[in-house]
């Protein structure tokens, strides 16, 4: 028997006794049959009223490991140490969810038209929605994120890196590479900060897969905040490794359609004139080199070899520095 989870048409975090934690049903629009159209919210109340943390996942519809970070953190939660609210969305995207697509319904990346508009067409309309009944209701906000089809990622955070709270949300994430990003980019994270709620992008690996070791990278990312924010009072983990922080990121495309290898790996640091991939035709002759246009880390890469005309090759990521610990300013 399956659990009896409440269908809601508003969502208030106050309609969560104290000291639970309660799933729900939500609805955003209906199809064409007008059967609506719910995603799911995971409440987790504490004892004191505090923060509320926004967690969401799938944004596209083929991200799953962040799906997997929320439902491991939830577990992990002990109600009687909690000091304010964490909401989780674990499918953010139903739609795309349930198809196994990237993309909206109607073709439309929802990560590229945040807000989104309340008279618009389909997934605006979602879009819209979305962020007026859940995410206003947000004090702070993880976005959880993963690479698309074809492609895989290293553990990396987008940041706005010149706003002080940002900033530290993303080095307690004690992930390999964080890319500064400016919001105001049509994304979720960046209409979250447009409304004034400190927002990260955190990119944990790979499309339609679970990664164990990576979701428990995000898992450990997600209680640094959760105690950094006073919503429990755990210690922060100390930091395992050296982040690389870029000043920018932006991806490298084919000219030419054939079948792509690409010769680097996940972060590494290309010099400027490395030779970092080869495009081949159908008949195996080669139709031209790909060199690094400058230094940088490769943040992401393509992994399909089937490469038509402005294909990807890799997101490379501008160093600005090392941080040396999660902890520091």
């Amino acid at each position: 028997m399956g659990h009896q989870i409440e269908y809601i048409t508003e969502f208030d975090v106050n309609q969560t006794p104290k000291n639970s934690i309660k799933n729900y049903w939500l609805k955003v629009t209906s199809n064409a049959m007008g059967i609506p159209t719910c995603i799911p919210i995971m409440v987790a109340r504490g004892k004191e009223d505090g923060i509320v943390l926004g967690l969401t996942a799938a944004v596209h519809g083929n991200e799953l490991n962040g799906i997997s970070v929320i439902q491991r953190l939830f577990k992990d939660l002990d109600r009687d140490n909690l000091k304010g609210t964490i909401v989780g969305i674990p499918v953010v995207n139903v739609p795309s969810f349930v198809r196994g697509t990237r993309v909206f319904s109607d073709g439309v990346d929802i990560n590229r038209i945040m807000p989104g508009k309340d008279n618009g067409n389909t997934s605006e309309v979602y879009a819209n929605r979305f962020l007026n009944l859940v995410v206003k209701k947000f004090d702070y906000l993880l976005d959880l994120h993963t690479a698309s089809f074809g492609r895989v990622n290293s553990f990396y955070i987008r940041s706005d890196m010149n706003n002080k709270v940002t900033k530290k949300l993303a080095l307690l994430q004690d992930a390999e590479i964080i890319v500064h990003t400016p919001p105001s980019d049509g994304t979720l994270r960046g209409a979250a900060e447009e409304l004034g709620i400190p927002s990260i992008t955190i990119e944990v690996g790979n499309p339609h897969s679970f990664q164990k070791k990576i979701i428990k990278s995000g898992v450990a990312g997600v209680h640094n905040v959760l105690a950094y924010l006073g919503i429990t009072d755990d210690e922060y983990e100390t930091s395992k490794r050296n982040t690389v922080v870029c000043e920018k990121s932006y991806w490298l495309y084919t000219q030419e359609g054939g079948l792509l290898t690409v010769h680097v790996d996940l972060r590494d640091i290309v010099e400027e004139g490395d030779h970092i991939a080869t495009l081949r035709d159908v008949f195996g002759n080669r139709i031209k080199k790909y060199y690094a246009p400058e230094r940088g880390i490769v943040v992401g890469k393509s992994v399909n070899p089937v490469n038509q005309s402005g294909g990807r090759i890799i997101h490379l990521g501008i160093i600005k520095q090392l941080s040396k610990g999660c902890f520091k300013e």
